[in-house]
């Protein structure tokens, strides 16, 4: 069991260009199954369907780059310029850190002052952080196309990989209950993902309206980075909050604007965690904090920020594989949160009444 972990680790890692398109497929075949099922039922063939399905998203991927690509252009030409700005600000005479920076210079010529000082040698590279995005923008589009031809496949080979699931058990109460799982996670992963989907939409709006009325540049961005940054749990809330607070410290005077604009929308995301979201989703759908925090962490390891999206629909998935199956109703409690309901056992349900012989 040990080697096989160290060697799943590994591959998952060695083959992350691969996977990483497969998985988000996937996933996107299991939340589309439902709706090719009803279209399938109004004499739509599941070709068709697929290729609606496909074609709609590539053309709002399409939509989305082309309308951003003008102001996203122009923050990355910019990029180094602010970075150089936020380090003159927090450096100069009277800056927020200035006692920190003195002290720091001064314990460090009191550590130096015995020692033979190095000669110094200033490395001057060209990439930078734009080149570094530049670099990784075919990758990440040859894995976008790849996951859209896996899955436009995927949905229009209809219930194959159902039907092969159930032909390959042999017992009857094997094979209802595959299709069962099967059905509860299209269901549930569907309705989890597109009210999370929904509710992200909401925050992006909110927070592009809030970065008007601080005066920020690129409100229309900051919306955008707020429905994309969301979908991860926690991480993305901070990371967002804290890119916001960076252009604010540049663009607005003061750091009392800055403040204000990091805290609005942390408060924004914050609302969201915690009142909108748990009334929309279901109690049986929350996870164990913790538990999802690793998982985050740890696909952000492996897979980097793509992991770190497709990090919870995994976790969804095996909580509802858990919840569906008797013998895994442990790990099913262990994954859930305090409110959570997992599927009562087949013996809790309906108790069997004793016989005498």
């Amino acid at each position: 069991m040990g080697i096989f972990i160290i060697l799943l680790l590994h591959t998952l890692v060695w083959a992350s260009d691969f996977l990483i398109p497969v998985t988000a497929a996937f996933l996107g075949y299991l939340v589309l199954n439902r709706p090719r099922r009803l279209l399938e039922r109004i004499g739509v063939p599941s070709p068709i369907s697929a290729a609606l399905f496909t074609g709609l998203m590539g053309v709002g991927m399409a939509v989305v780059v082309f309308q951003l690509s003008t102001p996203a252009a122009e923050m990355m030409r910019d990029l180094p310029e602010m970075v150089k700005q936020i380090n003159e600000k927090v450096n100069a005479t009277g800056g927020p850190i200035e006692a920190l920076n003195e002290a720091t210079k001064a314990a460090k010529d009191i550590v130096d002052e015995d020692e033979e000082k190095p000669v110094e040698v200033t490395v001057v590279s060209d990439a930078g952080v734009v080149g570094t995005i530049m670099s990784m923008a075919p990758s990440f589009a040859s894995q976008v196309l790849m996951a859209l031809i896996l899955l436009f496949f995927l949905v229009a080979s209809g219930d194959l990989f159902l039907a092969k699931t159930v032909q390959s058990l042999r017992r009857f109460r094997d094979k209802r209950k595959a299709v069962a799982v099967l059905h509860t996670i299209e269901d549930r992963l569907g309705y989890y993902l597109g009210g999370i989907a929904l509710i992200n939409a909401g925050l992006g709006v909110s927070i592009g309206i809030a970065m008007m009325l601080w005066n920020m540049p690129g409100a229309i961005l900051f919306g955008l980075m707020g429905f994309a940054l969301n979908f991860v749990p926690y991480l993305g809330g901070l990371l967002g909050a804290c890119i916001a607070a960076a252009v604010a410290f540049i663009s607005l005077d003061g750091l009392w604007p800055t403040a204000g604009v990091f805290f609005t929308y942390i408060l924004l995301t914050s609302l969201e965690g915690q009142f909108v979201t748990p009334m929309v989703i279901s109690r049986r759908m929350r996870l164990n904090t913790t538990i999802v925090f690793l998982t985050v962490a740890f696909f952000a390891w492996i897979w980097s920020v793509i992991g770190m999206i497709v990090a919870l629909p995994v976790l969804i998935v095996i909580k509802i594989a858990c919840d569906e199956m008797e013998n895994m109703q442990t790990l099913a409690r262990f994954l859930g949160d305090f409110d959570s309901e997992p599927a009562q056992e087949e013996g809790e349900k309906q108790p069997r009444e004793s016989t005498q012989i």
